[in-house]
């Protein structure tokens, strides 16, 4: 038997600040571009009840740990479950199993935030954020640890929606955040935008991007997702997660690809070789770069060591007891 850390939604909420979880992605990232194994998403649908289960996981050798993503979505109960197994990477043995919904929006926050800091501007002070829900309030705050930010303009459809999401980001960070009506006058002159929506759509006309434009897209993860048109994968320089998820459900490239205004040679580099060091990020200012995030075990990983480490210096926690297969299996 090994003990093994469980910890709850309310254990890891609030356990560790945006700028940790930015630390910790990146050297995630860092790992990947030097031959760190982690594979895309893995999605099961069902139709009746409709729903689908995912998983994805990696393995980071220098962090110590490997693991990802369990959850469902949809089914009869018409929510969705997020559990994070992690496992030590030297000796196999379970470490810990972390409700994983709290710390989705930080982890998957960190990773743009990641995105940003290899690839906008330096001087990038004013941002666009098109998505007012959990997962845009994880963009702002990590992007904000990367980003001197001065001014953030947020759009959404929903009225209500954007003006309490900016006035709850305008009291939080020292940054003006305003809402606006439409995504064409957030994205105006912005140096850095970020989608968050679940749009089948694009959120804005790519021709309006001006020169030295960051854009991190991370509601783009199936072939009916499309955050992004054909012009801005066009005109950017394209970073993915991971390279071999892009054809298989980065919807804005396919898009862009059966437009017949890209090819599979459009696809620059992972954002871990970048953050490794195997090729440059951005290289002039006038550059238009994409990060397109689509979710991997690689920032799942990081962000579930970094609260397991926290959770046992502070106590956290309850354990449970796994049998190793060489006692289970034979009954010993």
């Amino acid at each position: 038997m090994t003990e093994t850390l469980f910890l709850t939604s309310d254990d890891v909420s609030g356990l560790a600040t945006p700028a940790e979880f930015v630390d910790a992605v990146r050297d995630g990232y860092r790992q990947r571009g030097e031959g760190a194994p982690a594979e895309p998403r893995t999605k099961l649908p069902n139709e009746n009840p409709p729903g689908f289960f995912t998983t994805y996981a990696a393995v980071l050798p220098d962090t110590g740990a490997m693991g990802g993503y369990m959850y469902s979505a949809g089914f009869g109960g018409q929510d969705a479950w997020f559990m994070t197994p992690l496992f030590d990477a030297e000796s196999g043995e379970p470490m810990a199993l972390i409700d994983g919904a709290s710390m989705n929006p930080f982890k998957t926050g960190a990773v743009g935030a990641v995105g940003v800091d290899a690839l906008a501007r330096d001087d990038a002070e004013t941002l666009a954020i098109v998505g007012s829900g959990a997962q845009a309030r994880g963009q702002l705050r990590a992007t904000a640890a990367v980003r001197d930010l001065e001014t953030v303009w947020v759009y959404s459809p929903t009225k209500e929606s954007r003006e309490s999401f900016a006035g709850e980001m305008d009291r939080r960070l020292d940054a003006s955040v305003a809402a606006v009506a439409s995504s064409a006058a957030a994205i105006e002159g912005a140096d850095i935008v970020i989608t968050a929506t679940n749009a089948s759509e694009p959120v804005f006309d790519g021709d309006r991007l001006e020169p030295g434009t960051h854009v991190t897209a991370m509601g783009q993860y199936a072939t009916d997702k499309r955050e992004l048109d054909a012009t801005t994968i066009e005109r950017a320089k394209y970073v993915p997660d991971l390279r071999d998820r892009v054809t298989q459900d980065a919807g804005s490239f396919l898009h862009a690809l059966a437009e017949g205004v890209v090819d599979e040679d459009h696809v620059y580099a992972e954002l871990g070789e970048v953050i490794a060091g195997k090729v440059e990020g951005r290289e002039d200012d006038e550059e238009i770069t994409v990060f397109d995030s689509g979710g991997t075990g690689i920032e799942t990983v990081a962000g579930a060591y970094l609260l397991y480490e926290k959770a046992q210096s502070e106590g956290l926690g309850t354990t449970i007891d796994f049998a190793p297969a060489s006692e289970a299996l034979t009954g010993a």
